[in-house]
């Protein structure tokens, strides 16, 4: 009995521990040179996730780095630009070695992403624009995405 509950995996356990902005940015490009208020805007967005291991004992951190532009759809104007780097810190503890990469990519900036997407909203309405409601990311596409391209770049290095 003692045996099959050694052998049983412990469900994963996760806890938010801080979340916080490392950097951030934004241009009014419009108000800076007067472009007109009646332009239809065309959004772009990058975004990039960057996880670590923290020193201390089963702590973890993942950043979400979003950047943000919003150009005129008629003419190559910019409106506005943003850069944000939100941080989320993380105590994770039952997640196998091989499934925590996978867990910080997905799970971790899935917890965070309401807060970045209201930090997001106020500083567009804050700086003259509407407020900019950002969809959902579906962080399993983004991390698939991410271990095609190294795999992409490992298998161009590998035939060079």
């Amino acid at each position: 009995m003692a045996e099959a509950e050694a052998a049983t995996p412990t469900a994963p356990q996760m806890r938010v521990l801080g979340q916080f902005i490392r950097d951030l940015s934004f241009e009014n490009i419009m108000a800076q040179k007067g472009a007109p208020a009646d332009v239809q805007p065309d959004v772009q967005m990058q975004i990039n996730l960057e996880p670590k291991k923290r020193p201390a004992e089963n702590q973890y951190e993942t950043a979400i780095k979003l950047n943000v532009t919003s150009k005129a759809k008629d003419a190559d104007t910019v409106l506005f630009a943003l850069e944000i780097d939100y941080v989320g810190i993380f105590h994770i503890e039952g997640v196998p070695e091989d499934q925590m990469h996978p867990f910080l990519m997905i799970e971790c900036p899935r917890m965070i992403f309401p807060f970045l997407r209201r930090i997001v909203s106020d500083i567009t309405r804050d700086g003259g624009f509407p407020p900019l409601n950002l969809e959902n990311i579906d962080f399993v596409t983004l991390y698939r995405n991410e271990v095609a391209r190294l795999q992409a770049e490992q298998k161009g290095k590998a035939d060079a």
